[in-house]
């Protein structure tokens, strides 16, 4: 291919077809979508000092040889500055980041964020900081005396099997790598033979991109995404809409594939993983004994309470983690005369629209079957007495 003149309006468009071509050329990713935003993330780490925020890129696998370091190794060799944090202090990687920082390569995540994580907190802060500009670290010197601020801002690809932590799946572009299929097939990666050419094609990103970092730098293009996700994926929009050509519309139809696929397959936190059980285990209950609501809880096989610490979930962790949403267990008189701690299902109404709403369904047409079946309208409930530390008040139980 011959080399496009940087003063051709297509050269932008050019490089990035020619990054996707290599990355594809030694890495099978999982879908079209997925190759455009790996391109586009490489393509952004050379222009760091324009963004506000710097993106992670999280490639992740369920097993081992699903060509997630193969992935890293390209990555290695086109983005800016590669920094590899493997065996390296927390001092050492704090003090390699500055206003023009590197591009931090993780492989082996778990090193960071799984079980063998020991010691790893001054990292683990970093990566979690790092995502927005002006989030410094503090640290004290004692020599001079003095607080120093030490820049975190840089982009960060992480390679592990199995999810990374909320806080960093968040604010990340996230590749869902697999083993390859029969007839799959990519031209073997030799560092020696084929490093030099990549590197050669990231100079050639990099003087483009560079050129034109204040351009970059007030760019506010228009996002298909909003809140974090886009600030996360700004930057590689950005680029895509600089380059010109296919590749803003590539762009945003990755960043639409990409954050669908994370809102089919994210886990939710455990606190809202509660919430969205507890209404369950209530059904249409306008209250429950503590008792009963852990004993639902942990009924079912397939949630995390039965196992939520040395003797599952607990009365007291279960008030800890709902007083953060303003939910608190009350003394309730049940109708069969019996008094309990226990919980009121309309103090949990507000906390499940806000974090875990149901979807919205439609209403039937006004004379379609559900409709007139429904006619009769839904029979009360029965009411029961509340006594809390200000008295008695009467419930009316609603579902």
């Amino acid at each position: 291919m011959t080399k496009p003149s940087a003063d051709d309006n297509t050269y932008g468009a050019t490089l990035l077809d020619a990054l996707l071509d290599a990355l594809t050329r030694y890495v099978i990713l999982p879908t079209s979508p997925a190759a455009d935003a790996v391109t586009l993330w490489i393509a952004a780490t050379h222009a760091q000092p324009a963004w506000a925020h710097a993106p992670r890129l999280v490639i992740r696998a369920p097993e081992k040889r699903c060509g997630k370091s193969r992935l890293l190794d390209v990555v290695e060799a086109t983005c800016h500055e590669p920094f590899i944090t493997v065996n390296s202090s927390s001092a050492a990687v704090y003090r390699s980041i500055s206003d023009d920082p590197p591009t931090m390569l993780v492989d082996e995540a778990d090193t960071i964020f799984g079980p063998k994580a020991d010691g790893n907190e001054d990292l683990r802060g970093l990566l979690n900081a790092g995502h927005q500009r002006n989030r410094p670290a503090k640290r004290y010197d004692a020599n001079t005396g003095r607080v120093e601020s030490i820049p975190t801002f840089a982009m960060a690809a992480l390679a592990g099997i199995g999810a990374m932590p909320d806080t960093i799946e968040d604010r990340a572009v996230v590749v869902r790598m697999r083993r390859r299929g029969p007839g799959e097939t990519v031209a073997p990666y030799r560092h020696r033979r084929d490093r030099p050419a990549l590197r050669r094609l990231a100079a050639d990103l990099s003087a483009w991109l560079r050129a034109d970092l204040p351009t970059l730098e007030q760019a506010e293009p228009a996002m298909p995404v909003e809140d974090r996700a886009a600030d996360t994926w700004e930057p590689l929009v950005a680029v895509a809409d600089h380059a010109g050509g296919h590749w803003p519309e590539r762009a945003r139809a990755a960043v639409l594939a990409l954050t669908a696929e994370a809102d089919e397959t994210g886990r939710p936190s455990p606190r809202v993983r509660l919430l969205t059980d507890c209404r369950a285990a209530f059904g249409t209950d306008p209250a429950l004994p503590t008792a009963a609501l852990l004993e639902r809880l942990k009924a079912d096989p397939e949630a995390p309470w039965a196992d939520y610490g040395p003797n599952g979930l607990t009365a007291m962790k279960l008030g800890a983690i709902l007083r953060e949403y303003e939910i608190r267990s009350a003394n309730i008189r049940f109708l069969d005369g019996t008094q309990a701690k226990g919980y009121q299902r309309a103090d949990f109404l507000d906390a499940w629209a806000r974090y875990c709403p149901l979807p919205v369904v439609p209403e039937p047409p006004e004379h379609s079957e559900i409709a007139l079946l429904e006619g009769g309208g839904r029979p009360s409930r029965p009411s029961l007495v509340i006594a809390g530390q200000s008295g008695t008040a009467a419930l009316r139980g609603t579902a």
